[in-house]
């Protein structure tokens, strides 16, 4: 069964070098333990340390200058599509839920999830 994602969240892309933690901006209302609710819009990161995807012009640069040694540089997100699947059937503020099994995809060529989240579900008798 699929567990809520919720804001401080902490989500990893595949090519980044250090986690990064979800920041709820899509809606400011719907609470779960205490702490917000995200949906597939909530999007937005700073930074996962470095990236080491060739396909981030600012990576490539680098590898080429040094002489195609695979050089990291600062992480700096491309994400314009929301999470998927999310949970269609539930909806927060008109938007999907996220859920830790959904993926979201960077232009850079990296998979962010979600490594740990601190909500869980509960099943009640």
């Amino acid at each position: 069964m699929a567990n809520p994602v919720v804001q401080t969240s902490v989500c990893m892309c595949t090519f980044g070098m250090a986690p990064c933690p979800l920041m709820v901006s899509s809606q400011q209302t719907v609470m779960v333990n205490n702490m917000l609710q995200a949906t597939i819009m909530d999007n937005k990161f700073p930074t996962f340390g470095m990236c080491t995807s060739l396909a981030n012009p600012t990576v490539s640069a680098a590898t080429a200058a040094a002489m195609g040694v695979l050089t990291p540089m600062p992480c700096v997100p491309a994400i314009v599509a929301p999470w998927v699947p999310g949970a269609p059937t539930v909806l927060v503020g008109g938007k999907p839920l996220l859920n830790n099994t959904s993926k979201l995809m960077c232009n850079w060529g990296g998979v962010i999830q979600v490594n740990l989240s601190p909500a869980f579900t509960t099943l009640t008798p």
